[in-house]
């Protein structure tokens, strides 16, 4: 009786708690967002009492509905952002005309010699500068931590007019920010959206570290990544006199619009999907051309349709406006790329030819030569890590606390491991170290700024260090000189390691990321008031500062776009990526196949997508892959969508066909830039559409192809001819396996010409047809190229 007691004791105070654990978590509340898909109302007033009458479904009163609401987004797109538990949630979910609801979630910041580097010189003899050509009558709308508005990247270039008539935006007043002083004809916008934030990290005076209540910039990420993109030209940039030289945006003319999203907490950058969606709504109405953001989520993603930044974008398409996303920072493992959708430009980081060579003497003997940024020379003795850290691992938690004063220590990051310099740094400067050599795979040196003076070596370097370190009786003494500036010395562009790779994860029928663009140790503007590595203790005050990741590949790209917006209005988003896509370069400055950092391969499509963008080859691609309405409700009914919500999704327009088709249509079919094939079992034929947007209304363009291996390519036509009358050709591209495969992709390209345009396309097919009954002997594969062979 007494066990049968406690068992119940137990039982009942089990079910008790259980009990109270589910109802807080129904009382709990979250922001969520409620998707409702395009305005059904030109007025935005009635379509934000048509979210309140939604809202207050699931509330009590329409006053209780009214004060957990955060946004309602009246403008590009209809939803609203507000405070609900799960079982409001669910309810709202499962109402008539909801697209989607999902929890309003914190996305992470993917953290000027590369404009020479792209092509785009200032000074071309005669030629007026495409850079100062295009532009002023383009709007870039990006999406980061905010501006420093004094910065002269942001002043007005010389003979700027008037602000477009077409501008609706607006600088807000904030916290040291004073519209009529800080916004002029350059700067045109600044917004900023703080409720998601602080609904989910709680008052901004709370977060752990300076902001401002205002559109002003405190991380620098957002001031870097808007002068990256359209800064003003500034002649003697430098950091700390390395990279002296002009400074200035993809595109100098262009005006700036901010919307800060992204708001610090312990030095990070956070973005809240609902403050996301609450910049597009007002981005889109108040004209942008163009949105760059820099901030994402690593796999696994999300639904396209419970995503705000692919909302955000695909209305913005709709209206003509190009959304550029950086592709991630999780590289270089395979299928962790972000932003994925189809209808936005998702950009990788690569190198630039310019380096920062550093040669560390050691007891006169020998020297070796790495990457850094020191301005003045160091001596001290070296030693090898593990005299200080327990097996030899250059982190916190590993050290011995020994002080290591006026020593230099010798780090691997295989030992731990370390995942990055920063973290043996902070190990080093807690063992009051003066300074770091820290070892890496070769490809994976890139300068950076440092808290302590740090020589990134490869493996090979620091081998060579370690044996010496050992031989000696007692501690080497070493000399770290200044680093110096050097361009054009090295292979470049190289694939950033960082660089997150493809294929796609939620849609591997379109080749993610779509380009590469310089995001290495790239030099732009700095707010005054932060330090370069943002840390308290570090003194140091700069007007421009280096910084790497995606996030700094993505402005590269959006500065280009608005020179294309702007010399070609009429083209869309869709054609404007075909324009990047198809000219891209696959070859590195020694004329070689462009590298894949973190490997010593050669880059793939999943590394580099089409290519490294070539801005003026993309101004007169001669071809384009455009995609129509058509285009886009394919690929909705492939995930899931039916005619009704396709409705709700898409904007109406006479003659275009809703409906979803009863048999599955292959994303591959899509009119994207790039074919990808992502199960290839059998023969299968895709279509293309192109469009002659050269000079020449009449021209004749031959096909070339470059066969994925083990992949029978063939394409009719084989000449397309264009002409007044015919400014729109469509080809077929059949595939043909002749060999065995399952899970490997193979990579090719077609390519069309006319002599003086080389319009190129990506080719991606993975083979998955081992399982098939034919013979596996090699007669079979030799009769199938035969027959094929045959065939052409």
């Amino acid at each position: 009786m007494g066990d049968m007691a406690t068992y119940l004791q137990c039982f009942w105070g089990l079910f008790l708690s259980l009990s109270l654990y589910f109802i807080q978590s129904e009382s709990a509340s979250h922001v969520y967002v409620v998707y409702l898909g395009r305005s059904q109302f030109h007025d935005p007033l009635v379509t934000s009492k048509s979210h309140i009458q939604l809202l207050s479904n699931v509330f009590s009163s329409e006053e209780e509905a009214k004060q957990s609401m955060l946004y309602s987004y009246k403008h590009g797109f209809s939803g609203f952002s507000a405070k609900l538990n799960s079982t409001q949630a669910t309810t709202l979910a499962n109402t008539k005309g909801v697209i989607s609801v999902f929890r309003s979630k914190v996305l992470k910041l993917h953290t000027t010699r590369s404009w020479d580097f792209l092509g785009l010189t200032l000074y071309s003899g005669e030629v007026t500068p495409l850079q100062l050509t295009y532009g002023d009558d383009v709007v870039v709308g990006v999406f980061d931590t905010g501006i420093w508005p004094e910065s002269e990247s942001f002043k007005e270039e010389p003979g700027l007019g008037p602000i477009p008539s077409y501008w609706k935006g607006k600088c807000a007043k904030g916290e040291d920010f004073e519209p009529k002083m800080d916004c002029n004809r350059k700067l045109i916008g600044a917004r900023y959206y703080l409720q998601g934030f602080e609904q989910e990290f709680g008052s901004l005076n709370t977060s752990g570290n300076p902001e401002y209540r205002s559109a002003r910039d405190f991380l620098g990420h957002g001031t870097h990544t808007a002068s990256t993109a359209v800064g003003s030209m500034v002649k003697n940039a430098s950091f700390l006199d390395f990279a002296l030289g002009t400074a200035r945006g993809g595109a100098p003319r262009a005006r700036l619009a901010v919307y800060k999203v992204c708001w610090g907490k312990n030095l990070d950058g956070n973005c809240a999907e609902a403050d996301i969606l609450a910049a597009f709504d007002d981005a889109l109405h108040d004209g942008v051309n163009i949105i760059s953001a820099s901030f994402g989520s690593d796999p696994p993603l999300t639904p396209f349709f419970s995503s705000s930044a692919d909302i955000g974008s695909f209305h913005a398409m709709q209206l003509g406006v190009s959304s550029v996303f950086s592709a991630g920072n999780a590289g270089p493992d395979p299928s962790l790329v972000g932003n994925v959708a189809p209808w936005t430009i998702s950009v990788a980081a690569s190198s630039i030819d310019r380096v920062f060579p550093t040669e560390i003497v050691i007891d006169s003997n020998f020297s070796v030569m790495g990457e850094s940024l020191i301005t003045k020379e160091i001596n001290g003795r070296l030693v090898s890590a593990f005299s200080y850290f327990a097996d030899g691992a250059c982190l916190m938690e590993n050290w011995n606390k020994r002080v290591a004063k006026r020593k230099i220590i010798l780090c691997f990051s295989n030992k731990g491991p370390v995942p990055s310099a920063g973290i043996a740094q902070a190990a080093v400067l807690a063992a009051s170290g003066s300074g770091l050599i820290f070892v890496e795979p070769p490809t994976m040196q890139i300068a950076d700024v440092d808290i302590i003076p740090t020589v990134r070596v490869d493996v090979g370097q620091g081998n060579k260090i370690q044996i010496y370190i050992a031989e000696s009786s007692q501690n080497p003494v070493v000399k770290i000189l200044p680093s110096k500036t050097a361009i054009g010395k090295s292979p470049a562009p190289v694939v950033a390691s960082f660089s997150s790779r493809g294929p796609s994860p939620i849609s591997p029928d379109i080749l993610k990321p779509d380009v590469t663009a310089p995001g290495v140790t790239i030099l732009a503007a700095w707010p005054a008031k932060t330090s370069p590595t943002l840390l308290p203790f570090d003194d140091r005050r700069v007007n421009w500062n280096f910084q790497s990741g995606t996030s700094m590949s993505c402005p590269h790209v959006s500065g280009v776009v608005a020179l294309l917006k702007s010399a070609h209005p009429d083209w869309s988003p869709a054609a404007i990526r075909s324009a990047l896509m198809t000219t891209a370069y696959t070859r590195d400055n020694t004329f070689d196949s462009i590298l894949a950092g973190g490997s010593r391969k050669v880059s793939d499509p999943f590394d580099i997508g089409a290519g490294h963008i070539h801005p003026s080859k993309a101004m007169d691609p001669g071809l384009v892959y455009d995609m129509k309405t058509r285009d886009y409700i394919i690929f909705l009914c492939n995930i899931g969508y039916n005619k009704n919500q396709i409705n709700m999704l898409v904007l109406p327009s006479p003659g275009t066909d809703t409906s979803c088709s009863h048999g599955h249509q292959t994303n591959s079919n899509i009119n994207y830039p790039s074919i990808t094939v992502s199960n290839l079992q059998s023969t299968m034929t895709i279509k293309r559409t192109v469009r002659n947007v050269g000079r020449k209304t009449t021209a004749i363009y031959f096909v070339s192809i470059v066969k994925p291996h083990g992949v029978e390519v063939l394409i009719w036509p084989r000449i397309l001819i264009f002409s007044c009358f015919k400014e729109e050709l469509s080809y077929f591209v059949t595939l043909k396996p002749l060999k065995k495969s399952q899970g490997r992709y193979d990579f090719g390209e077609i390519v069309w010409s006319d002599g003086f345009h080389k319009v190129r396309s990506p080719l991606v097919v993975l083979l998955n047809n081992s399982n098939d009954d034919d013979d596996d002997d090699p007669s079979v594969f030799a009769s199938n190229t035969t027959a094929a062979s045959s065939s052409i």
